[in-house]
């Protein structure tokens, strides 16, 4: 698992992540704006609110979470079994 270790909110709903393993990069979520549980970010101070979660997770109060795996991929550009060679893929025939 990788665990964010530093968080900056940067303007237009995007965020600068620092990971253990120095990682880092930034992400637009944008995307997520005003979707069910984002609708919170509809008000912009809300999403400034960030914090890191004891997991390594960002944490918006109790509303939202973001799990870390999946951002260090949109941030790297890998796949889950770059990240963990343990997961088996099981073709499925019908």
């Amino acid at each position: 698992m990788y665990r964010i270790t530093e968080v900056k909110v940067l303007s237009d709903y995007n965020i600068w992540l620092k990971y253990t393993d120095g990682t880092e990069g930034t992400i637009d979520l944008s995307y997520l704006v005003g979707k069910g549980v984002f609708s919170l970010w509809n008000d912009y101070e809300e999403f400034k609110k960030v914090s890191i979660g004891t997991s390594g997770e960002l944490l918006w109060g109790r509303e939202v979470d973001l799990c870390p795996d999946s951002l260090y991929m949109k941030i790297t550009g890998k796949k889950p079994e770059d990240l963990f060679p343990n997961i088996k893929r099981e073709s499925i025939h019908a």
